[in-house]
């Protein structure tokens, strides 16, 4: 599958400390990567194309493209897979309502996400893998754990995975097993079906159903299911183990949980990612942002109001990754403020040596990615420049890089002149800075 054109991304001379990531599984900060290690290995799971690319889609992969750009700025190579889950019941669900092809409404909405993460300057997997194109590799999986035991066919032909087949089962999550059936249920399960040997077995392969497409495969015809698809990519492209396996936190369970699961029992090698990384979710004003409430912020939108995408990436890596945030407009016009101030500050021909705030960017990245700290450090650099001026010609250039290079933000040309800056200046004052509770 197509993926997107990569944004340039400046070399940075020297380098930072290790990278350390919050591992889901453990509650610890870790090295993802062995000491040493030339190759560092990411599968980040995509989207579901059935609608647009919303804020928290772009907050998680600007969060896994921080990653991205973190390890290349040390020297690795860096093997990225992502996937997009283009045959889904979501998907088939969607096109029935409003009318169209599913197939057709997958290409569109694949096509738009492109644009999003090219405009947020997202740097792209190399592997991007459609689950269509997945399917004679989950064909031999699903065989595969029917030989072994891990598998078996349920009454109506679905092939069901056996959790006890998976002696770390809950080792990636640390649910009891209340949680997870709740999450289960929640979150695309069927935890009460009959005829299952434990509540909890997840589907693998979908016996053909009337109205839904059906492929031929190792284990006869149907479709596959929603995590051995992402363990057979991570398998196929990244090897038997990988570095970080990350999403957003609603994915811990059961989505990470069963791909790690799938991909054990087929190598026998645990633990599957050395760290399990999860971003936290985007509400708006003070809700939770979810389709079912129609309150999604959408990436498109914003770009066809006008809205600069290094801003939109600026208000969204303010808050912490792993933190639950808000959505606000006041955040936004904060961010385009501090964009300009920025913008502003790079196109003096004089300014501030930026040696000393590349290797504070680079310390506040590397201890689990603290991007509004990050933020502070380019904030102190260019107030100071732009309130004190300074005396060296190289400076604006080496602060261009290291904002473009481990932000991912352009500040090579001006956001707008001094008096707009005026203008957004007192509009944040006057918003609203505090989001009133909600019971």
């Amino acid at each position: 599958m197509e993926s997107w054109t990569a944004p340039d991304v400046p070399a940075l001379p020297g380098r930072g400390p290790a990278l350390r990531l919050h591992d889901t599984a453990t509650g610890e900060p870790r090295e993802a990567v062995r000491p040493g290690a030339e190759r560092a290995t990411m599968y980040v799971c995509g989207i579901t194309p059935y609608d647009a690319t919303h804020l928290g889609h772009a907050a998680t992969m600007i969060t896994f493209d921080l990653v991205n750009r973190y390890w290349r700025d040390q020297g690795l190579e860096v093997d990225y897979a992502q996937n997009v889950t283009d045959v889904d019941e979501p998907l088939f669900e969607r096109a029935e309502r409003d009318g169209t092809d599913w197939q057709v409404l997958g290409l569109r909405e694949t096509a738009l996400y492109r644009e999003d993460m090219e405009s947020l300057s997202v740097i792209p997997p190399r592997h991007y893998i459609g689950a269509v194109e997945t399917i004679p590799l989950v064909g031999k999986a699903v065989a595969e754990l029917l030989e072994s035991g891990g598998a078996y066919r349920h009454d109506s032909g679905d092939v069901y995975y056996s959790v006890a087949a998976a002696p770390a089962f809950g080792e990636e999550s640390n649910y009891d097993r209340e949680t997870m059936l709740g999450y289960f249920r929640e979150r695309g399960g069927d935890p009460d079906r009959e005829g299952k040997r434990d509540p909890l077995d997840p589907i693998l392969w979908n016996a053909p159903r009337e109205g839904e497409p059906s492929w031929d495969s190792a284990v006869g015809p149907g479709r596959p299911g929603w995590h051995i698809e992402c363990a057979c990519i991570a398998l196929e492209h990244l090897g038997t183990t990988i570095d970080v396996q990350g999403g957003g936190s609603d994915l811990i369970f059961p989505h990470h949980e069963m791909s790690a699961a799938h991909a054990e029992s087929l190598t026998g090698d645990r633990p599957f990612a050395r760290a399990y990384v999860h971003t936290g979710m985007i509400g708006l004003d003070g809700e939770k942002m979810s389709k079912s409430l129609g309150n999604l912020v959408f990436v498109s939108k914003l770009r066809a109001e006008g809205v600069d995408p290094a801003a939109v990436r600026l208000a969204l890596l303010a808050g912490h990754y792993r933190a639950d945030r808000q959505w606000t407009r006041a955040g936004l016009a904060e961010a385009e403020l501090r964009l300009g101030r920025w913008r502003e500050a790079c196109s003096r021909e004089l300014a501030v040596p930026a040696g000393a705030m590349l290797t504070a960017v680079r310390g506040r990245l590397a201890d689990d990615l603290d991007a509004a700290g990050a933020l502070a450090v380019v904030d102190a650099w260019a107030s100071e420049t732009l309130s004190a001026g300074g005396d060296d010609p190289s400076a604006p250039a080496l602060a261009r890089d290291t904002i473009e290079g481990l932000l991912g933000i352009d500040c090579s040309r001006l956001l707008c002149d001094m008096s707009s800056l005026g203008t957004l200046q007192q509009s944040v004052a006057d918003s609203p800075r505090r989001q009133r509770s909600r019971n």
